[in-house]
């Protein structure tokens, strides 16, 4: 009878994670829709399309980040075994390799540009800034 009271409370907390992931990516999307249109006004199509391609490479690192950890996690619990160092450490070197051909090729272009891309890089800083504040607001409606 303990069990499933035990196992209620890890589920919860997984559903947890979940709705916060999912709203984490509905920020990035929002925040890379709101400021495409508003670097391009402000500053031109060569920001605005570093800012498109540094938004994408966020967004789908930010999704691989999240892959990866659940596989580790998922190998972990059926094996009991750490994952392969050499497979995760791949991963994130090919992420890394990723921004740096993006950051080469907008280079060449022009340096402008570099801003666009690093201001879509830091997407998910600002989604999990602005998530956190949601989180504390909540908590502080509901008293806690």
């Amino acid at each position: 009878m303990t069990e499933p009271q035990a196992a209620e409370p890890e589920q919860q907390e997984w559903d947890f994670y979940r709705e916060v992931f999912q709203r984490l990516v509905w920020i990035l999307l929002v925040l890379a829709a709101v400021g495409l249109p508003a670097a391009w006004i402000r500053y031109g199509p060569a920001v605005a399309l570093s800012f498109m391609l540094g938004s994408a490479i966020a967004i789908l690192n930010f999704y691989w980040l999240r892959r990866t950890i659940e596989g580790m996690a998922a190998y972990l619990q059926t094996t009991g075994e750490r994952p392969s160092s050499a497979r995760v450490v791949a991963r994130f070197v090919l992420r890394y390799l990723l921004i740096a051909a993006a950051a080469y090729a907008i280079l060449r272009g022009t340096t402008n540009g570099l801003y666009g891309l690093f201001a879509g890089l830091s997407l998910p800083a600002a989604a999990i800034l602005i998530d956190a504040v949601y989180e504390v607001s909540a908590a502080l409606r509901k008293g806690l």
